[in-house]
């Protein structure tokens, strides 16, 4: 974090000191909104959430070491008061980058695969200088001001995922952290329900692009063709990855192993390099070379960028995180969230590890699809059907069911069973594996089949703990 005292800080978001005895205090470390996260020397931003008004933490977050609050009234500890406490998050990150002229930010975005490459870049980019990333997948109005806060006057690189749930989301992010670097990954199914199709969709995430300074550097993704149109909407210089063999950052030679980890040659600017990636299924490859052309874009070498995503590891949980019990079980936990896109991605990458053995889906509903949610999972059963799953356990209500008819009318030899909510899947899973199976564990975060992966995990001693 770069120090600001508590007069400056209140300068720079508008807002005044209420109960602080000393305005010359420093605020030394990152900015939070979940008082057990406090660091020493930190600030609290009390913003509402799900269940409860973060004011109400005020005075928990001082305790454990904040400097002051960030809050929109008084609240009987050092507060910098506020009209808009979202509003002044953005100021401060606003100042926190200005503090840093050499900062390059570099904004990620797309339907899917956003944290996985914005977590493989970060694993790249520090061969060029000093990198910071988002944490974890918060890429909103709230978590990705709070990665800046993370800045101190060494780094070189920032990394924000910018997400979007309509026009006009990620425009806003770039006029808090205006990007240098843009990179679009794909357009896909995620929260269509909400944007009204995937045009609208393309039109939001060309955002970023549009955003770039005319010496900035827009990276697209050329197999995704809503993707690669968006070059006319950009004055920045155009890097284009993919499989095309017109592709500026390309893959050839694309290989599995059996446990689904590709394997491929990295081509651009006339140089070769073997990939060997350790993050299972074969979505990661369009991940890795975006992730790569980031990297050559902004000058580093093929040889040493390839190196870096052989070394690279699976940072986020949630995503086709595996893991083999003693049994034999091996459990792929992908439940983090949904869309039809990714369920067929993780249906790939299963087909590519099964090598002979039995197959569970444990598949939770996928919101936010809108109008198009029962053809949607109806869709994603279809592909169960041919996917050679051997038993589906369909977790929820109504779409669930539309899932789980489907996978039955397109495979009448598949074994499907409903489950009303995680623990009943939990429950279903543990009495169908069998020793040597492979169970899959996908749906939308509301689902909440993260606990569903994280317990079916667990050793079979533990197989009666909930």
């Amino acid at each position: 974090m770069i120090p600001l005292s508590l007069e400056a800080l209140a300068a720079a978001v508008g807002g005044r000191l209420v109960d602080v005895p000393d305005a010359s205090v420093l605020v030394t470390a990152p900015t939070v909104v979940d008082s057990r996260a406090v660091e020493q020397g930190g600030l609290f931003a009390a913003l509402p959430g799900e269940h409860a008004d973060g004011h109400a933490f005020a005075a928990a977050a001082v305790k454990a070491g904040a400097v002051a609050v960030l809050a929109a009234r008084p609240v009987g500890v050092p507060a910098v008061v506020v009209e808009d406490v979202l509003d002044a998050l953005a100021a401060l990150a606003r100042t926190v980058l200005a503090e840093v002229p050499q900062a390059m930010v570099i904004g990620v975005t797309g339907s899917a695969g956003k944290t996985s490459t914005k977590d493989l870049i970060a694993q790249v980019l520090p061969e060029l200088g000093p990198t910071i990333a988002t944490v974890k997948s918060f890429n909103g109005e709230i978590g990705m001001p709070l990665a800046v806060t993370h800045l101190d006057r060494a780094v070189r690189y920032v990394v924000l995922e910018m997400g979007a749930r309509g026009i006009g989301h990620i425009s806003h992010l770039t006029r808090i952290a205006p990007p240098t670097v843009g990179l679009v990954l794909n357009v896909g199914t995620a929260h269509v329900g909400e944007f009204g199709g995937r045009e609208q969709i393309a039109q939001a995430k060309g955002e970023l692009v549009e955003a770039l300074p005319a010496k900035g550097l827009a990276i697209l993704n050329a197999d995704d063709p809503l993707v690669a149109a968006m070059a006319s909407r950009t004055r920045a210089q155009v890097l284009t990855f993919g499989t095309k063999p017109d592709a500026d950052v390309r893959a050839v030679d694309v290989v599995l192993d059996s446990a689904g980890r590709a394997s491929f040659t990295l081509t651009a600017a006339g140089s070769d390099a073997r990939v060997e990636l350790s993050l299972h299924g074969v979505h990661h490859v369009s991940n890795a070379l975006a992730a790569a052309a980031v990297a050559i874009g902004l000058g580093a070498d093929v040889d040493r960028t390839a190196a870096a995503l052989s070394r690279a590891v699976l940072v986020a949980t949630g995503r086709m995180e595996v893991t083999d019990r003693s049994d034999g079980v091996r459990v792929i936990n992908d439940a983090f969230n949904a869309n039809p896109d990714s369920m067929k991605a993780a249906l790939l990458a299963l087909e590519a590890m099964t090598d002979g053995r039995r197959i569970l889906a444990v598949l939770g509903e996928m919101k936010e699809l809108g109008a198009d949610s029962a053809d949607g999972h109806r869709q994603v059963g279809r592909l169960v059907a041919a996917s050679g799953v051997n038993v589906l356990i369909a977790v929820g209500g109504a779409d669930a069911q539309a899932l789980a008819e489907a996978a039955q009318e397109n495979n009448p030899h598949l074994q499907v069973v409903s489950a009303h909510d995680r623990d009943h899947a939990l429950t279903l899973a543990r009495e169908l594996t069998e020793p040597g199976d492979i169970v899959l564990v996908k749906g939308s975060h509301s689902v909440g089949l993260e606990h569903t992966a994280v317990r079916l995990a667990q050793p079979e001693t533990m197989a009666g703990v909930r």
